[in-house]
């Protein structure tokens, strides 16, 4: 178990009561001799300077604490993979599969880390993707589709070399187990406990009903070929970052080395989870 000198702090700016709840973070911090390294947003809400910019947080802290939702989580996991900084998420929310932790919880997650219970720390896959050049990693999926006015897009697919189809569709989702209950489940594909070494390809709206959502092994090599012209098609990692697609554009998607260690409550596992969060069992 590492030791926690630095502790940094992440925030959804206009989530309500967050002011407070940095104090608090702050001040329980400060008791057990931990710097708090806010980020500048946590900064200018408390009053305070000397905030960094978020991309800098995870290189300067030995643990990242994310107080908001599932966007503000996706906008900082990539960087703490990259750094091996470990993430809890303290869910402002409504949904929130990775931000999961309630804030009546949060002192009872950050006293069980801190304390050495490595049971509440789950390693989470990465895809890592190749596109023009520049490698990209991604904690939930990457996406493929076409514009709000744009007709369907054709892709083609190749799994480990092998051309397997040329869906049309109005879209493609490549998916981690953590985020087979984030945009790949709207499209209808599988939810995946997320220690399961799985890649999920999921097509948005296919034009054919035979084309449906497959599980293939985390260690397969996945390329993709944008066919369209004459239509925009954005590649989306994350839902935070992406661009405008070439027609021919190919990209090049697999398992990275990375993972992101994410913290989970003590009180409450995968399926308590999806109980919550889907409202499972409800009469």
């Amino acid at each position: 178990m590492r030791t926690i000198k630095r502790v940094g702090c992440v925030i959804k700016p206009h989530a309500p009561d967050v002011d407070q709840l940095v104090l608090g973070l702050m001040g329980y911090l400060r008791e057990k001799g931990i710097v708090c390294q806010l980020e500048e947003a946590a900064a200018q809400k408390v009053g305070i300077e000397g905030g960094l910019q978020r991309e800098d947080i995870p290189a300067q802290v030995d643990l990242v604490v994310v107080l908001g939702g599932d966007g503000t989580m996706l906008s900082i996991a990539h960087l703490a993979a990259v750094n091996d900084v470990p993430v809890l998420g303290v869910n402002l929310g409504s949904l929130g599969f990775l931000t999961e932790v309630p804030v009546d919880e949060m002192y009872l997650t950050l006293d069980a880390f801190l304390g050495g219970e490595e049971r509440i720390v789950s390693p989470r896959q990465m895809l890592e993707v190749l596109t023009r050049g520049e490698l990209f990693y991604c904690l939930n999926d990457i996406v493929i589709n076409k514009s709000a006015l744009a007709r369907m897009i054709q892709c083609a697919i190749w799994i480990d070399d092998k051309k397997i189809s040329i869906p049309r569709a109005d879209g493609l989702i490549v998916s981690t187990p953590t985020g087979s209950t984030a945009y790949s489940l709207s499209a209808g594909g599988p939810i995946i406990q997320p220690h399961i070494p799985a890649i999920i390809i999921a097509p948005i709206c296919p034009h054919t009903l035979s084309f449906r959502p497959m599980v293939i092994t985390s260690e397969a090599k996945i390329k993709i070929q944008l066919l369209t012209t004459g239509e925009k098609a954005y590649l989306t990692l994350d839902g935070q970052r992406g661009n405008l697609m070439e027609a021919n554009e190919t990209i090049a998607i697999s398992t990275s080395d990375l993972k992101l260690h994410l913290i989970s409550s003590p009180k409450r596992n995968f399926f308590d989870l999806l109980q919550q969060k889907l409202g499972w069992g409800k009469q």
